[in-house]
């Protein structure tokens, strides 16, 4: 089987891991970035290219150390080649590109969310194409009938903020601090869902996307009126997010016609409540329900050596002159959503 090394640098977490086709996970690290960012209340691009620069080479060596594999056994080479913040979507390409020179080694350019959309084959020999896949964390919010590698078919988008945005910029409007989404969910333990009136874009509609924009900007306008506390704000947002995606998926299964699992992967399907209301979606549906392990829900290098050791067996490998990009779309010929920027 195909012995795989992955880089992932899109975003704030500084990752590589050995993976083979076979699934077997050989060794894996992730370096976050939390206090770095802390004290800006998000990530600064500029700070985070700086950090996959000091800090992935050391990573690389404990990876290859700790599976005791020497680089010249590796087969190929995988790195996220975008979307994400280009500065460290270059470090983590270029970083590869030069692996890949000095070993003889095929190149796999990987799309980050390809790495997302194929993660829970991971960890789940059973689950088979196609499935229905809500692909949800803080830069993306889509839903995605994935028919195989590298064909992916877009339902819906978002045409504003992504989920994984919406809670970041609510915890910080909430002064919960970074990262956001997993402080809005310990603090919406202790608050009553029902407290505070907070809108659900575009559920009931027959629009299929997403919007969250407005849902943030009501967070706001409910911390300013001082009416409410911090907790039942949170449970309140909470609560009006799950059912924003639980609408938009129940609509998307109208139109994933033979789907074998309804799947859901991303920073934010890490979310408990999420995980819950989907389970219960699935099996309204008689679907089976797959989510990843909690730790490859957020971002890392076994899904991006996983998605390319799927696309090294299917002979998808890419030249040294590839692009890093800011912008992917799993499935480009999807219509624009009417009224979206460039997420969509």
């Amino acid at each position: 089987m195909s012995l795989i090394l992955g880089i992932e640098s899109s975003c704030d977490e500084t990752a590589a891991a050995l993976v083979t086709a076979d699934r077997r996970i050989l060794a894996h690290r992730v370096a976050g970035q939390e206090s770095a960012h802390r004290p800006f209340g998000g990530v600064v691009p500029e700070i985070a290219a700086r950090a996959h620069v000091e800090i992935l080479p050391s990573l690389i060596e404990e990876v290859l150390a700790e599976a005791n594999i020497p680089l010249g056994q590796v087969d190929a080479i995988a790195a996220t080649a975008g979307p994400g913040l280009i500065g460290g979507v270059m470090v983590g390409l270029m970083t590869a590109k030069g692996l890949s020179l000095s070993a003889n080694k095929p190149l796999v350019a990987v799309n980050h969310l390809e790495g997302h959309a194929l993660s829970p084959m991971l960890t789940d020999p059973d689950l088979a194409f196609p499935y229905l896949l809500l692909l949800v964390s803080g830069g993306h919010c889509q839903l995605l009938f994935v028919e195989g590698v590298g064909r992916y078919r877009r339902l819906a988008t978002t045409i504003d903020d992504a989920a994984g945005e919406a809670f970041d910029k609510s915890a910080k409007l909430l002064g919960l601090g970074f990262p956001g989404g997993p402080a809005v969910e310990k603090t919406a333990q202790e608050g009553d869902s029902r407290a505070v009136p907070l809108p659900r874009p575009l559920v009931g509609t027959a629009e299929p996307h997403f919007s969250f924009a407005g849902l943030k900007s009501a967070v706001l306008r409910a911390r300013e009126s001082g009416r409410y506390t911090v907790p039942d704000i949170a449970a309140s947002f909470q609560k009006a997010v799950v059912d924003c995606l639980i609408d938009r998926t129940k609509r998307a299964l109208m139109h994933a016609a033979g789907a074998t699992a309804l799947v859901v992967a991303g920073g934010v399907a890490a979310n408990q409540a999420v995980r819950g209301a989907l389970q219960q979606l699935a099996a309204s549906h008689d679907l089976p329900f797959v989510a990843p392990p909690l730790w490859l829900c957020t971002d890392n290098a076994a899904m991006i050596a996983w998605a390319g050791a799927l696309r090294f067996e299917a002979g998808l490998v890419d030249d040294l002159d590839v692009a890093a990009r800011a912008r992917w779309p799993l499935d480009p010929h999807a219509e624009k959503a009417r009224g979206a920027g460039v997420k969509a």
